[in-house]
C-alpha cells in the first residue's frame, strides 16, 4: 500500500495529538488502517454478546455504539480529506457525536451488519486515500467552530492519521474498561 508521510505539528489541532500519538511514524498508515479493522473485528466477535451492551459508567456509549462511531467518524473525515485533496477550502461544520450515536440504533442492529458496513467503509477510505494525487496530501482546510469562527486546520494525511489514531483510542478504551 502507499506511503503517507506522518503529519508535522500544525496539520492537524492540537486536540488529535491523543490520536496522532498512537501511531507509528512509518508511513503506513493504510496498513494500519487495514490491520487495526481486521485486529478490533477479532476482538470484539471474541466477546459475550451481553458485553456488547454494557456500558461502564452512566452515559458512555455500548461497544455496538463506538463501533457505529468510528464509522460515521471515519465517513465524516474521509470526506473532509476528499474536499480538501480536491483544494475546496471551504471551511466545514463539525458534527455533534452524541446526537449521531443516541440516533444510529446502534444496538439494535447485529455484529455481523455492523462489520459489513465497518468494513466497506474501511475499503472505500484506503481506496481514497491509495489514489489520491500526491500533492494532495499537504492541502488543507479548516473547520467552523459553534461560534462561527474558523478552527481547526487539518491536512488531508492529518485526516488519514485521525482515522486511524481514532480508532486505536476507541479500541483501547474497549479493551480497558469493557472486557471482562
Amino acid at each position: 500500500m502507499r506511503y503517507i508521510k506522518k503529519p508535522e505539528v500544525g496539520e492537524y489541532p492540537t486536540y488529535s495529538s491523543v490520536y496522532l500519538d498512537l501511531l507509528e511514524d512509518d508511513g503506513k498508515v493504510l496498513e494500519h488502517l487495514w490491520q487495526n479493522f481486521l485486529d478490533i473485528k477479532e476482538y470484539v466477535y471474541a466477546l459475550p454478546e451481553e458485553r456488547l451492551y454494557y456500558r461502564y459508567e452512566e452515559g458512555k456509549w455500548t461497544i455496538k455504539e463506538i463501533l457505529v462511531h468510528n464509522i460515521d467518524d471515519e465517513r465524516i473525515f474521509s470526506y473532509r480529506a476528499l474536499r480538501f485533496a480536491r483544494n475546496d477550502e471551504t471551511p466545514l461544520h463539525g458534527f455533534d457525536q452524541e446526537s449521531y450515536t443516541r440516533f444510529s440504533n446502534a444496538n439494535e442492529r447485529s455484529l455481523d451488519s455492523i462489520f459489513e458496513e465497518y468494513e466497506a467503509v474501511r475499503r472505500s477510505t484506503i481506496a481514497l486515500f491509495e489514489h489520491l494525487p500526491e500533492e494532495s496530501f499537504t492541502r488543507g482546510g479548516s473547520g467552523i467552530d459553534h461560534d462561527g469562527s474558523v478552527v481547526n486546520r487539518r491536512s488531508v494525511r492529518g485526516l488519514a492519521y485521525h482515522i486511524a489514531g481514532h480508532e486505536l483510542r476507541h479500541f483501547n478504551i474497549i479493551k480497558e474498561r469493557y472486557s471482562l
